[in-house]
Formats: structure tokens, sequence, C-alpha cells
């Protein structure tokens, strides 16, 4: 009986890995952000599967520090044990993980769910003794937040490249022919000449705190 409550908490464990993927790590805020610059681009390139797949790629890059430090103190010990502890897995596993999401969490949003949970912590407390169901949701709303404030930051020189183009067409008298087509190749150009990608995995990758 002992066995087979072992073998359902590890099968519940494993079915949320996803949601602990998405939620409690950098990916939120990649694909968001890859999907804001397709979006600015005016383009259906790259498509949504390696959007998904340069955030995988990316959120591994950010997290291997946290997920080296899991392995070394929760699931190494976790494997070498002759009694599997869940329980025990989950405990160690946890610190490094909030550790990441407090670095990496505006004052403001923690304050914010520490109130509408009504917890009161003093000014010397430590972060262990800040409870999980305020750390992920204030960790996830900084990270919207820093997602759109790095969407806005990426439409601006689209949409002035945009602008100009709709103004010269007007003043040309060219008004049936759409100016995103006119503008497109505009962008592609000036996100070539700034190497583009570059910058926007740069400002991605530095954005993030680990320690």
């Amino acid at each position: 009986m002992t066995s087979n409550l072992t073998v359902l908490g590890l099968a519940s464990l494993i079915a949320l890995i996803p949601f602990v993927f998405i939620l409690m790590t950098s990916f939120t805020r990649i694909s968001i952000v890859l999907t804001f610059l397709r979006q600015a681009l005016s383009t259906t390139v790259p498509s949504t599967q390696i959007i998904i797949g340069l955030s995988l790629i990316l959120t591994g890059y950010i997290m291997h520090p946290v997920i080296t430090q899991i392995q070394q103190d929760a699931i190494s010990p976790f494997l070498k044990a002759e009694k599997k502890d869940p329980e025990l897995l989950i405990k160690n596993a946890w610190p490094p993980l909030r550790q990441f999401m407090l670095f990496n969490t505006r004052e403001k949003d923690l304050q914010l769910f520490l109130e509408l949970g009504d917890v009161h912590l003093s000014e010397k407390a430590e972060l262990s003794e800040v409870p999980w169901y305020c750390v992920i949701p204030a960790f996830v709303t900084s990270e919207l937040r820093t997602a759109f404030l790095l969407g806005f930051l990426l439409f601006l020189p689209f949409l002035v490249i945009d602008m100009v183009v709709a103004s010269l067409l007007m003043s040309m008298g060219m008004v049936l022919m759409p100016p995103v087509l006119v503008s497109f190749p505009f962008k592609i150009l000036l996100f070539i000449v700034v190497d583009g990608w570059r910058l926007v995995i740069q400002q991605v990758v530095q954005g993030y705190n680990s320690s």
C-alpha cells in the first residue's frame, strides 16, 4: 500500500511539472516578449513552435544554476535514499526556486499578496518565512508586468516606421496601398542592422537576478 501511494505521489508530481515550469521559471516572460516581437514585426515568423522552443532553451540557460542546486540538494538525495519521501523532495527543492523568484519579484507585488493573504512579516524576516502562496503569484505578476513593458519598448521603433510609411503614402496619394506591406521590409532591415535577435536575447537574459 505504501509503495502504491509513493508511485501515485510521483505521478502527481510529474503531472505538475509543466505548471511549475511555466509559472515558476523565466519561460513566461521570454515567451511573451518573443510573441510581442513577432507581432511588432507584422509577420507570422518565427512560428509558435520556434518561439516555444527558443523560450525553452533560454529558460534552461537562465535557470541552470537553480536546476543544478535542486539536483544537488533534492533530486540526488531522493534517488539515493532507500525510502522515497516526496515531501522531503519538495522541501529540499523549494528553497532554490523560492530564492530565484523572490530576487526577481517586485517588492510592491509581493507586498500586495502578503496583504491579501493577511500575512504579517517583521522587517528582519528571512526568505524562508515568506509563504509559497504569496511568492508564486507575486513572481508571476512581476513577470507579466516586465514582459509587457519589454513588449511596449519593442513596439516603439516599428510603430515609428509604420507611421512614417503611412504618412508618405498618404502624401503621395497612394491611399489604397496597405502601409504594413510597404513598411514590412524596412522593419526587417532595421532589425537586421541593429542585430535585433542578439539585443533581445541579451536584454531578456541579463534581466534576471539569480543570486
